[in-house]
């Protein structure tokens, strides 16, 4: 049950990317109190916790009623997290979400980012739903997806104290070291995107 915890728990951490979204957070609040940003930061990570415990809980049966088989999932949602991983690695990823938080910035009537862009689609986006979806989808039982359900609320809680915390965060981490991080989690990204390729491929032909 330990390993499935630390499986879920990496997985889930680097695709949601606490560290990441930290800094798009800081410069989308630019301006905002200390009040402004702990009430957006708390209705983000809510809101983004709603989303993925709806599609976790709920996803398999969808896709059963589209017609979608659980292997097919896993083959195109580890696809979709490659992508993301290449993003990572090569840092075009952190690039789009500058990019839209800029766009968000140059627009003077939104004011609150807690819904858009933080808890959708920076929080749970596609990535972070598929892969939700993906690690529920491998469970056997209610004590599993408990543990996947509590992996997922570990990193909740991580992304919330990264917001809450974005100031002294940045100072400490610099620009050098969140890239290097970044390609780190990039390359385990990858290796467990593969991983869920490999686990559906194995499905659909057995």
């Amino acid at each position: 049950m330990m390993e499935l915890f630390i499986s879920a728990f990496i997985t889930l951490f680097v695709v949601i990317d606490p560290p990441g979204c930290a800094p798009i957070y800081s410069s989308l609040t630019t301006g905002a109190s200390s009040e402004q940003r702990r009430t957006m930061a708390i209705r983000s990570v809510l809101v983004a916790a709603a989303i993925l415990t709806l599609f976790g809980l709920v996803g398999e049966d969808m896709l059963r009623t589209l017609g979608i088989g659980l292997d097919a999932f896993r083959i195109a949602g580890g696809i979709m997290l490659f992508f993301i991983a290449m993003d990572m690695v090569f840092e075009k990823r952190t690039q789009r979400r500058e990019d839209r938080a800029e766009k968000i910035r140059s627009t003077p009537e939104v004011e609150d980012v807690s819904i858009f862009p933080m808890a959708m689609p920076m929080i749970a986006g596609p990535g972070s739903i598929a892969t939700v979806m993906l690690l529920m989808a491998r469970t056997r039982g209610v004590e599993q997806s408990a543990i996947v359900f509590a992996a997922l609320a570990a990193n909740l809680v991580l992304m919330l104290l990264a917001l809450l915390a974005v100031a002294p965060i940045m100072r400490f981490l610099g620009d050098k070291v969140e890239a290097v991080i970044t390609r780190l989690l990039g390359v385990i990204l990858a290796a467990l995107a593969v991983q869920f390729v490999l686990d559906g491929l194995s499905g659909s032909i057995l």
